[in-house]
């Protein structure tokens, strides 16, 4: 693409049609971009359209996308093409930081984002002066710019925070220091001294309280993986301010009162609360004089701190501060007083776990983000959970006194309810989160509480006070506290008697009824995970007959409520739709005629927008669980199955939903499997469009197509070899690609496994060859580990299906002595390394062929490796597998690869049985060994045991004669 004014004019309007509200406008047009985005110079138009463009909007359509652009295409991952030339690469670095720095804050933030993408890939190495770049910007003391560089620098170090420690991190740091930490001290005390200059002017703290922001969050960045000597040296610089501006009040900051966003005051607290909260956990020794005054002052401002919504951030972190202080075995001394217990109780714990009125409005009119915040643990930083974390640090050296406080609380709270229930429902609400708070010691997602206060009686409390509410038989009165019951059941689940859960499963499955969102999910959520519970014996602690009873009311009540409003895609639903299935097993049956349909209408409705990923994950699990459970007491319903699910997977495919095709691949691998005659022809059709190309270039698609295709081999090797033998040279077209990928190739050998299985011996023979060549290319190129256990396992079922002379003479056809180069170099040095059952056997009976089936074995120069792979072999079945891994190969994870591809998600329930090729043919492969040695030492007697014991080594020989006499022959 030329850099000039006609393909500027054209990037332009594409851009704006990505816009529009019609899908028929805007698909096109982001089809379009991402076709052209692989042309040289693309970025740099992009670049060129957000700096030059007049259209503020289209400025900030070609940020977002150059910014999407980056975060797909700058990684370079091995054994793909680069996707960004180098002449683009450059020159992006090179004006990325300048246009940054002067593009209005909403571009800015993007391309800030844009930079930390492409330093996490290029710096330090590849981008040395990205830093001295940013750093000499300080001195412009324009803090538009200045604020650019902080926010960019945030997005650049705040990895450090979460990353492992390593000594490229310890290094990178290092530099980062040995650039920034200096140059930030000053510009913090600087900034410090105008916010001073300017206490009177709201437009010029607003920007230098955005600065302190940022330069608290670099701190807390820069500080997180170790205690740096420069900050160490400067503790009281940065200390002595940080207090200071804990304490600072200015009128001018403060936000109205009814603003539920937090100020820039309390922003700036709050971070500075978190970095008090680091260093008194981590580095608790140097901070020790500095403790004391942020005691102080973090107190002061949890008492003087209002209950309004801004506060929130700020008073959780400052609880989290003395949450963390508490934990510690030094700071002890400091909560051991009755009244400093008592006090921190009344004023700081019980006002915080209030159920305030803006909890009550995101219960009813922002369920989602309710939920998010309260059952997925998102809600760190809300006062309640703040409050629940003191709760524990306070219990772990003063749970008595503790408990006893709040028992007193508790049933305060729970003596005002009584009294009046409708007017003092929030009493209880507080009650048992904080009976919640106390009981739970240790907590997991599969188990719930694991570990509880003894002090606390759970179940009376469950009987007392939980079950009264799940009994009530108006479902939809105080929805809080039905909520709040529901997950009590939910967290103390592993403490509760299994009588008292089977007794709550009605009562549950009578909750779906209830019209508040956050009540039905938290009963779905409940119900999925009681039924996901293990009993003893590692069975699921309720049995299918236990449930039985419920699973008319329960499958009914699950389906209405996705039709209950805000609730048509909820995936805790869907979830416990999916678990329901799995557990009650046959007993569905019955009711799946009439599910299916409501399933795959849900389906066809998503597939138009896919935004809820774990709901539709959870849809595609039910289906197959429906499929599964059908066909395994009737195998001829796959047929029904198929027609009620072929329309939609039609439109899903020619739409081409990309979230949706690889899950639509698997579960017709399931209905293709699950056929025991030959082929259908509707799979026929469709075969050669699993071949084209572009399916494969997503490596979403990959799993599951290669999956697909071996089911096409399995059931049909022979029809595809007899109606569309032209379709051969497509299936090892796709072999050959997979196969040149690091990531992909073991996908390449399962592919090619099932073609020399299932296919006719003739249809493929003048390809082999050929095979063999790709393969022997791609292991002189580079070969992984993971390749020779495929190439193993694929040699040996080659040798198993044609016999142990064909592999011989295709080897030493292709290059005169190349069979016992393969013996010698790859078989007897690296067989060890194979893993699992099924592989060891195929490799194990391919390798008694070579040795009892291969003349050339017995009477050529091949004969001196003969001991040396029968010893092998000895190793194979007898030594521990060999698992160790050069040091030079870094397995590439394969689900991680860059962009916004759909990555591969596994479907538990379309799981695939592992499949045995050899069979029942070989039941005990060490008996076949012996078997076959017999027979080889009958044919040419004396020649083995010579062999055996001139060359192979006792243990080995003793081995081998456990097999002879298990089997009940010996040699000759």
């Amino acid at each position: 693409m030329e850099l000039n004014d006609a393909n500027l004019h054209t990037l332009t309007e594409y851009l704006q049609k990505t816009l529009s509200p019609d899908p028929l406008v805007r698909r096109p047009a982001e089809k379009f971009l991402e076709s052209v985005e692989g042309n040289q110079n693309y970025p740099i138009l992009l670049l060129t359209a957000l700096e030059k463009s007049q259209d503020d909007v289209i400025r900030v359509c070609a940020a977002v996308t150059f910014k999407n652009y980056i975060k797909r295409n700058w990684r370079i991952v091995e054994d793909e093409p680069n996707k960004i030339s180098d002449p683009d690469r450059t020159a992006v670095k090179a004006n990325i930081v300048n246009l940054m720095l002067t593009s209005p804050e909403q571009i800015q933030k993007q391309l800030s984002d844009a930079i930390s993408i492409i330093g996490r890939e290029d710096f330090p190495q590849k981008w040395p002066d990205l830093l001295t770049e940013m750093v000499t910007r300080f001195q412009s003391g324009d803090f538009h710019i200045i604020n650019g560089v902080l926010r960019t620098a945030h997005s650049l170090f705040k990895r450090y925070r979460h990353e492992f420690k390593s000594n490229e991190l310890w290094m990178e740091i290092k530099l980062v220091l040995d650039t920034f930490a200096q140059p930030l001290t000053e510009l913090f005390k600087a900034t410090i001294d105008l916010c001073q200059t300017h206490a009177t002017d709201i437009n010029a703290l607003k920007v230098l309280f955005s600065s302190l922001t940022l330069i608290s969050k670099l701190f807390y960045s820069l500080n997180f993986q170790d205690l740096p000597e420069f900050f160490e040296d400067n503790m009281e610089t940065w200390m002595t301010h940080f207090h200071n501006l804990l304490t600072l009040d200015n009128k001018l900051l403060q936000t109205e009162t009814f603003n539920p966003k937090s100020g820039l005051l309390e922003l700036l607290k709050s971070q500075i609360c978190d970095n008090a909260a680091l260093y008194a956990q981590k580095y608790d020794e140097e901070f020790q004089p500095y403790l004391p005054r942020f005691v102080t002052a973090i107190w002061n401002l949890l008492v003087t701190t209002g209950q309004e919504v801004k506060y929130d951030l700020l008073v959780s972190n400052a609880i989290q501060f003395l949450a963390s202080v508490c934990e510690r075995p030094h700071y002890k001394h400091l909560f051991e007083d009755q009244n400093t217990l008592t006090s921190i109780c009344e004023k700081v714990i019980v006002p915080n776990m209030e159920f305030r009125s803006a909890d009550e409005e995101a219960f009813e009119d922002n369920s989602e983000e309710y939920i998010i915040r309260d059952l997925e643990g998102s809600d760190i930083d809300t006062r309640r959970r703040a409050a629940c974390d003191l709760v524990r640090g306070l219990c772990r050296f003063f749970e008595g006194p503790v408990t006893a406080i709040f028992s007193g609380y508790v049933n305060s709270m729970l003596n005002e309810y009584a009294k009046n229930p409708a007017a003092n429902w929030k009493h209880k609400d507080s009650a048992i989160y904080l009976v919640t708070s106390l009981a739970s010691k240790a907590q997991t997602q599969k188990h719930g509480i694991t570990q509880a206060n003894e002090l606390v009686n759970l179940t009376e409390f469950f009987v007392s006070h939980i079950l009264p509410d799940l009994r009530s038989p108006s479902v939809n009165e105080f929805p809080v506290l039905k909520a709040d019951a529901v997950k009590y059941v939910m967290t103390f689940r592993s403490q509760l008697p299994k009588e008292q859960l089977l007794e709550t499963v009605p009562l549950l499955v009578a909750h779906l009824r209830a019209e508040s969102t956050v009540q039905h999910t938290y009963t779905a959520h409940a119900l999925e995970r009681l039924f996901t519970m293990r009993g003893p014996n590692n069975s699921t602690l309720f049995s299918a007959t236990e449930i039985a009873p419920f699973t008319e009311q329960l499958l009914n009540n699950l389906f209405n409520a996705l039709a209950i409003p805000g609730s048509s895609e909820n995936e805790y639903i869907m979830k416990a739709i999916m678990r329901s299935f799995s557990l009650l097993q046959e007993t569905i049956v019955p009711y799946i005629p009439t599910l299916i349909g409501q399933l795959t209408h849900k389906l066809l409705l998503v597939s138009k927008n896919p935004s809820k990923p774990h709901f539709n994950h959870y849809l595609f699990e039910s289906l197959c669980l429906s499929i599964r459970i059908t066909c395994k007491a009737n195998p001829a319903s796959v047929l029904s199955f198929e027609e009620a699910l072929f329309p939609v997977f039609t439109e899903i495919l020619q739409s081409d939903v990309q979230e949706f095709v690889p899950y639509v691949f698997q579960v017709m691998s399931l209905l293709l499997e699950i056929h025991t005659s030959s082929i259908p022809s509707s799979y026929m059709a469709l075969f050669p469009h699993l071949l084209q190309p572009v399916l494969w270039e997503r490596t979403g698609n990959i799993p599951p197509l290669v999956r697909l295709l071996q089911a096409y081999l399995e059931k049909g090797g022979t029809t595809i070899a007899g109606s569309a033998p032209d379709k051969i040279p497509g299936l090892l077209g796709v072999f050959q690609k997979l196969i040149a990928s690091k990531a992909n190739d073991h996908q390449g050998f399962y592919l090619l496994n099932s073609v020399v299985e299932h296919m006719p011996p003739e249809s493929i023979g003048q390809y082999r060859k050929q095979i063999f060549i790709l393969l022997f290319q791609r292991l002189q190129s580079s070969k992984t580990t993971k390749f020779i256990k495929s190439f193993l396992v694929f040699v040996n079922l080659y040798c198993v299906k044609y016999g142990a002379i064909a592999l011989q003479e295709i080897f030493d056809d292709i290059q005169p002595k190349m069979f016992g180069m393969v013996l010698e170099k790859i078989v007897i040095p690296e067989v060890q390394k194979v893993s699992g059952q099924v592989e060891k056997k195929i490799c194990a009976v391919g390798i008694t062929k070579i040795l009892t089936e291969c003349p050339a074995m017995m009477d050529t120069e091949y004969t001196k490796l003969w001991p040396l792979v029968l010893q092998a072999l000895i190793g194979l079945f007898e030594l521990p597998e060999d698992d160790s891994i050069p040091d030079d190969e870094h397995f590439i994870d394969i689900e991680d690869t860059p962009g916004y591809q759909t990555a591969f998600s596994q479907l538990a329930f379309a799981g695939k049985k592992e499949h045995d090729p050899i069979g029942d043919a070989v039941s005990n492969p060490k008996i076949l060994l012996a078997q076959s040695l017999h027979k080889l030492s009958t044919a040419c007697p004396g020649r083995v045991p010579s062999m055996l014991s001139t060359s192979l080594n006792a243990e080995a020989l003793q081995f081998l004669q456990g097999y002879l006499q298990a089997a009940s022959v010996q040699l000759v």
